[in-house]
């Protein structure tokens, strides 16, 4: 079987990808409780917060369910289509409601906004479908959609742990 298609060759790959997205939900919490008092007052961050959290569960989610051992391919490429869907309704609504009429959030910070929430659950999705066709890529779709959720995730941290006290 080819390594794109293979999660058993991943599991190193798979296993440090989930202990990080929860490392980065630990910090994602602690960003959170320090200005949760900031945070309640304006629903566009409680909702870049929640977006945040939906991107770094489906990397946690994702990874887990590529280390089930034995799994049917078809299984885990209805899966990973399913989650990939989830993660891109929740962080698309989400990423809308954090900016749509929000005075601090320029075009431009919009624009990239929406490229990295699309960047970060599409992946998914193809990364699923590739499994269930079994060509076009396979389980490197999911290298892209960690790597991309690990990016829009810390920049919400940031705002929310940095940028608020502005």
């Amino acid at each position: 079987m080819a390594p794109a298609y293979n999660p058993a060759v991943w599991s190193t790959f798979f296993s440090a990808e989930a202990g990080a997205s929860a490392a980065l939900v630990g910090l994602l919490f602690v960003a959170v409780s320090i200005n949760l008092a900031e945070i309640i007052k304006m629903s566009q961050l409680v909702m870049r917060a929640a977006k945040a959290l939906f991107t770094l569960m489906g990397v946690l989610l994702a990874s887990t369910l590529c280390m089930v051992p034995g799994q049917a391919m078809v299984f885990l490429g209805c899966e990973l289509t399913v989650l990939g869907l989830l993660v891109w309704l929740s962080t698309t609504l989400s990423q809308h409601a954090a900016s749509h009429n929000n005075l601090y959030v320029k075009k431009k910070e919009r624009v990239l906004q929406v490229i990295l929430t699309q960047l970060s659950a599409v992946p998914f999705i193809a990364g699923g479908v590739s499994l269930l066709l079994g060509f076009g890529g396979g389980l490197y779709w999911l290298v892209a959609a960690t790597i991309f959720s690990f990016i829009a995730a810390l920049i919400d941290a940031w705002v929310l742990l940095i940028e608020i006290q502005r």
